[in-house]
């Protein structure tokens, strides 16, 4: 087993970001290994101190356990790390820090206590630490630490090296004390989701809830509301597994995993679905989804996972009230409520749409479960248009409206000289942060803005954009702009430019902003930017990650005022990009190879002598590299 554990601890150095920590780990010298406890009652376990052996046989200790635990059939591997360790992950600490900060501001449901009830469905515990209860979580995903982060404002309790089959992986443990919870209640209750559960649904004394365990209590008293509703889905056969949870109530285990779709299910009998309980059922899925839960594209899948059939069946009726039809499968030890093709989509463009904030740029905060939602949720997509007019100030517009079910939001589409341009404001920031899903569900990424120094944000896609959406939105706005055209209020000309590009279907790389290609007194000039601060970083991380040096291969300029920074590509610098797409290793190969793609891209959509010109950059670039 300590063989099988240092293997794992080795294998794959080279693919894993944590690398650094290998090679810091047996830097000048060799490991040892004493063993320090060993327990053989009811788990199974193996603890052993490692050390650094220095030159002459002395022993340096690491601040490092190997710990070897039995569970089940299976063993798990991990390394526990001392404080003295927190320092050489920071850089990972603050971007999930820095990532919720920004999270805060984005949430599309305003009341913060679903996505905390969601969470507490799947990945946050309720435990117990010596005479007080505590939430606690661990993750190996940097992307779930941040947005938890965001809602419970998690305290580090302590680091730790999971040793799996495809290397070593880096657990964080978080706590927060249960009164987060408590105080999230507390505030529902008073203007949020349980007041407007209680107020309109008639169950008054929802509203006078203030603790997790007043909740608990509620929904116990409250039982027999979702017994009935729960069979008026799945029939008699599973009243009496349900009837068991009951009494299972008092048990934090247990109820934080049944409180949440009980909620939903009552929400569902009393008040129907409709936008306003679409958008809590959203809220509380996707963090029961972000933590247990999986989202396949390839497969059309989402699933909810949980040890016992009677929650997981609990689940299904809370879909099914939902017009969500499933299936409940065996997983392993556990069990699993499934759902399939249009089912599958219609519950992932909830989660999707009124889950927590896509974050975009640096990839180890990437959630892959929103990414492939945003695949499997497009097929539920419908996009419709109407009231093509000419405004007082005379321009054209149309007005466009994006549906995913019961969600719908509805855009300007205005046709001036130069551009199509689709248009969102609102001083509503969850609004117009729901517009920017639906927009990205359709294939198109859009930046929220702000207004100047006022409260209004805003959407804006041009073109270009809108031509890298998928076929149904380009051909709605092909129809706006032949309608346009056949009144005779669009140029001829311009309107059919812009047919081609939206016939073209130019499709942006997943990812990437619209970098600026064009020639400048036949200079090549290729140049990102933006009034935003942490786009203009992100955009310096992926060149840096690629391999390019700022100041010799690229050069930066920070938004200020109000206006744009930039990142500016010199000549030297997608030359050295062209190299790395070829001769480059394993992740800087592959983001070189997609950057050098989407340029040349950019460059044939802006024309002929363009595309030439970035071509032969490309190619002396690659043969100097030879």
């Amino acid at each position: 087993m300590v063989a099988e554990a240092l293997r794992r601890l080795f294998l794959k150095p080279g693919a894993n970001r944590y690398r650094g920590f290998v090679e810091e780990l047996v830097k000048g010298g060799k490991l040892a290994l004493e063993l320090e406890e060993k327990k053989t009652k009811k788990t199974e376990s193996y603890v052993f101190r490692l050390y650094r052996v220095k030159e002459g046989g002395e022993f340096k200790e690491l601040g490092i356990k190997l710990r070897i635990e039995k569970e089940g059939a299976g063993i798990v591997y991990f390394l526990e790390l001392d404080a003295r360790w927190r320092g050489f992950f920071k850089p990972e600490l603050e971007a999930a820090v820095k990532a919720a900060e920004e999270l805060k501001e984005r949430w599309p449901v305003e009341d913060r206590f679903p996505y905390m009830l969601g969470w507490a469905n799947s990945d946050v515990a309720i435990t117990r630490r010596r005479d007080e209860r505590v939430l606690r979580m661990s993750t190996s995903h940097l992307w779930q630490l941040a947005e938890t982060h965001a809602l419970f404002d998690w305290s580090v309790g302590g680091l730790r090296m999971s040793l799996t089959l495809e290397g070593p992986k880096l657990q964080v443990v978080v706590e927060a004390p249960l009164e987060r919870l408590d105080e999230a209640i507390g505030i529902s209750a008073e203007v949020g989701w349980l007041h407007m559960l209680g107020d309109r649904a008639g169950l008054e004394d929802l509203m006078h809830v203030r603790s997790w365990d007043d909740l608990k209590q509620w929904v116990a008293k409250n039982w027999d509301v979702v017994v009935d509703a729960a069979v008026k889905r799945l029939g008699e056969e599973v009243r009496g597994e349900l009837e068991v949870l009951r009494n299972k109530l008092n048990d934090d285990k247990t109820a934080r995993e049944v409180v949440a779709p009980a909620l939903l299910l009552i929400q569902a009998e009393r008040l129907d679905v409709n936008e306003a309980t679409l958008r809590y059922f959203g809220a509380v899925v996707s963090g029961a989804i972000d933590g247990d839960g999986y989202v396949s594209a390839a497969m059309g899948e989402v699933g909810l996972t949980s040890g016992e059939r009677a929650i997981v069946q609990l689940w299904g009726a809370v879909l099914a009230a939902h017009g969500i039809k499933t299936k409940v499968a065996k997983a392993g030890g556990a069990f699993q409520v499934v759902a399939s093709g249009g089912d599958a989509a219609r519950l992932v463009s909830l989660y999707f749409l009124y889950g927590h904030p896509l974050l975009e740029g640096d990839d180890r905060l990437k959630n892959h479960k929103l990414a492939e939602a945003v695949k499997l949720g497009a097929e539920g997509l419908s996009v419709s248009w109407e009231g093509l007019r000419r405004t007082e100030g005379g321009r054209v517009a149309a007005d466009l409206t994006i549906s995913a079910g019961d969600i719908k939001v509805k855009y300007n589409v205005y046709l001036p000289s130069d551009e199509v341009v689709l248009r969102l404001q609102s001083t509503d920031l969850g609004r117009v942060e729901l517009a920017a899903r639906l927009l990205k569900l359709a294939g198109v990424t859009a930046e929220m803005k702000k207004e100047g120094g006022r409260d209004v944000w805003r959407i804006v896609a041009t073109t270009n954009m809108l031509a890298a959406g998928h076929e149904e939105l380009r051909n709605a706005i092909a129809e706006i702009v032949e309608a346009a055209r056949g009144k005779g209020w669009v140029d001829a000309g311009t309107a059919e430019r812009w047919l081609k590009k939206l016939e073209r279907g130019h499709v942006l790389k997943e990812g990437w902003p619209k970098y600026l290609v064009r020639l400048v007194e036949g200079t090549l000039v290729v140049r990102f930017a933006s009034p935003n601060p942490d786009s203009i970083e992100r955009e310096k991380q992926r060149l840096e990650n690629m391999g390019l040096e700022e100041g010799k291969h690229f050069t930066v300029k920070m938004p200020k005022g109000g206006r744009d920074g930039y990142v500016y590509i010199r000549r030297e610098g997608l030359e050295r990009a062209a190299r790395l797409s070829v001769y480059g290793s394993g992740r800087q190969r592959e983001l070189a190879a997609e950057f050098i793609e989407y340029i040349l891209q950019r460059a044939e959509e802006e024309g002929e002598e363009v595309s030439e010109k970035a071509t032969k950059i490309v190619d002396e670039g690659v043969s100097r590299g030879r």
